[in-house]
């Protein structure tokens, strides 16, 4: 494992996906100065999941076919700036294309960087690719606590400063060019079967879990979205604690991606994937309940337990398509997370007519839905070996 190049490759990752954590932090506020409805909250919501996911299967393509390497600096950098603009957007047109130029930042960052975490994991994919998403995972959760302390130095111009470690990232990639070499995959992530299947039968397999996974990205999105509102809306809750408390709930996702890998490796991911997100329904029943400090263990709980789905999500995608390491990342981490953000906006649509907390309420259903779907992915949930998956 080449670890020098891993970890700057999970930096880069964290500096991303501090952007996607510290959107919904600014929805307030920017419902406040702006006037806007839940609706229009949620499709901004919306358009950075769209901008930042959708669009990855179509670099992961690319990244199959080419070595982009570049896209590593240019991501990284055009995220962080495209975000730091959001400090001036005095209007909902300005706040719309500052969150696309972010999203699409995000976008072009991550099936490059995926591949070349495959690349360097050397036989111990499985964690390499766990620790990949804890940098995410971990950006996410910072996200939250840096738009706050922005805020709170400087007001919303100060989101402005958010380009400064987008840029300080892209310069380290520069000055590390020599190790990101072109990544050659010496064998697929996963054991390939000795016959490929069917395109046609992959491509079912394929569909059933983006399902699976759109409808666990409603669960992530409703939580990152609405629960801020309903804490200061409903719970009455002071506007400047919203970034602690979705804090908790990222980074209890991140010691839960840690602590999920291993068992995942025991139980098989697919099995691993419908035991979590079955477990998150009760958990989200027992937040939305919650009053007082009793919150935060319970939306600990229900992040630790939803987000340590994640790199199962990657390793069953990299099952089904084995040769296709950049597409079967864009796809997950793309278009089934990415479109989860439309989520986002039905349930703006609920919170308009029937308040923020029937919006959380529908919620709750989601992973019931998730690991329902989930149980039809045609894959066997066996043992992954010393870090690899395989018989």
């Amino acid at each position: 494992m080449d670890t020098r190049t891993l970890a700057l490759l999970i930096l880069g990752h964290l500096i991303t996906d501090t952007t996607q954590g510290g959107l919904p932090t600014l929805l307030p506020l920017l419902q406040d100065s702006l006037g806007l409805s839940y609706a229009a909250s949620g499709a901004v919501v919306m358009t950075m999941n769209l901008t930042s996911s959708v669009i990855q299967p179509l670099f992961g393509y690319l990244t199959d076919r080419f070595q982009l390497r570049w896209l590593l600096p240019a991501g990284v950098a055009v995220a962080g700036i495209g975000f730091a603009l959001l400090g001036l957007a005095h209007s909902y047109a300005m706040v719309l294309a500052t969150v696309v130029l972010c999203g699409l930042g995000v976008a072009s960052y991550h099936p490059e960087a995926f591949k070349s975490v495959l690349g360097s994991a050397g036989q111990r994919k499985v964690v390499a690719v766990s620790w990949f998403m804890v940098g995410g995972n971990l950006g996410m959760g910072l996200g939250p606590l840096l738009v706050g302390a922005y805020l709170a130095l400087w007001g919303l111009e100060g989101i402005l400063a958010y380009a400064l470690p987008g840029m300080v990232m892209a310069g380290l990639f520069l000055a590390s060019w020599g190790r990101l070499h072109p990544v050659e995959l010496k064998g697929s992530p996963v054991e390939p079967p000795a016959a490929p299947a069917p395109w046609r039968q992959r491509l079912g397999a394929i569909s059933i879990l983006v399902l699976a996974v759109v409808l666990r990205s409603w669960v992530h999105s409703g939580v990152m979205t609405y629960v801020p509102f309903w804490y200061t809306h409903v719970l009455g809750g002071d506007p400047v604690e919203v970034g602690p408390l979705l804090t908790t709930f990222l980074v209890a996702g991140v010691l839960g991606t840690m602590a999920g890998a291993p068992l995942a490796e025991r139980i098989g991911p697919r099995r691993f994937f419908i035991i979590s997100v079955l477990l998150t329904a009760p958990l989200l029943v027992w937040m939305l309940l919650s009053r007082g400090w009793w919150l935060y263990p319970a939306i600990a709980l229900v992040g630790g337990v939803l987000i340590s789905t994640w790199s199962t999500v990657i390793v069953m995608a990299q099952q089904i398509l084995p040769d296709r390491a950049g597409m079967a990342s864009g796809l997950m981490v793309g278009f089934a997370v990415g479109s989860g953000g439309v989520g986002a906006t039905v349930l703006g649509w609920v919170a308009d007519g029937w308040g923020v907390e029937s919006a959380l309420w529908a919620v709750t259903v989601m992973p019931l839905l998730s690991g329902l779907a989930a149980a039809f992915v045609p894959l066997r949930d066996k043992p992954l070996r010393s870090g690899r998956i395989g018989g």
